[in-house]
């Protein structure tokens, strides 16, 4: 069994944004040599998220709208009072509470096991950011 880390660097533009992560892990996973195992894949922010959906650009935009109205950003929230960065962003933590910050995914013959219509997705909820860090742990033989 090997284990190899990769890191993926992120630059978000918008605030909320959905952005399609396949093609970057596949490439890592191809190149890695490793036959068969999982990638693990995290984002290393608290506001920002690793999800596996499907990528359909009006489903993207339906995400995106939900998002920002389930916790819009100027609402009345505590942390924005005095946040610790500088930035006003207890909405995109509230968001997180409905979201995963890491993935598991096994992949064959240096192939992703995704379903037909899933695609992994880096979702940020507090951008712009000019980089962001996606790491990936692979184990695999």
């Amino acid at each position: 069994m090997q284990f190899i880390l990769k890191t993926i660097k992120v630059e978000t533009t918008r605030p909320i944004e959905i952005i399609d992560i396949s093609a970057e892990v596949s490439a890592i996973i191809a190149s890695s040599a490793l036959v068969a195992g999982q990638v693990t894949i995290i984002s290393q922010h608290s506001t920002a998220y690793i999800s596996i959906n499907e990528k359909e650009d009006r489903l993207l935009e339906d995400m995106e709208t939900f998002l920002k109205r389930f916790t819009p950003r100027d609402g009345n929230y505590f942390h924005n009072i005095n946040p610790v960065d500088g930035r006003e962003n207890a909405h995109a933590h509230l968001l997180g509470l409905f979201m995963n910050t890491s993935e598991t995914i096994p992949f064959s013959k240096g192939k992703l096991l995704l379903g037909q219509w899933q695609s992994l997705f880096f979702v940020e909820l507090d951008g712009p950011r000019k980089e962001r860090n996606v790491l990936l742990q692979i184990s695999g033989i």
